[in-house]
């Protein structure tokens, strides 16, 4: 995964070839430019072999759209801090 707001000018066509691959059932590293959610949209794909639908490629594609406009991070940041006060309520005063 690539530093935090850092976008590779090259990520759409790396997003390209990873989508193809996972396709043809092959699931994606976790050493990639790529936000754990758009991995993850990528390996629902490669799980779905050989019958991913549409949808799932429209997930994909949507994910990637998330990390590119920085929405990910947020809905991540966001995650993180609901956990983070959850903790902090269950914990014995």
């Amino acid at each position: 995964m690539g530093r935090p707001g850092h976008i590779p000018p090259d990520l759409p066509g790396q997003f390209e070839v990873l989508l193809s691959r996972a396709l043809k059932g092959c699931v994606v590293p976790s050493c990639v430019d790529l936000d754990m959610r758009t991995i993850a949209a990528l390996n629902r794909v490669a799980g779905a072999y050989p019958d991913a639908d549409q949808g799932l490629v429209e997930a994909a594609h949507s994910a990637l759209a998330g990390q590119m406009d920085g929405s990910n991070a947020i809905k991540d940041r966001d995650e993180l801090m609901r956990r983070v006060l959850e903790r902090r309520e269950r914990r014995p005063r």
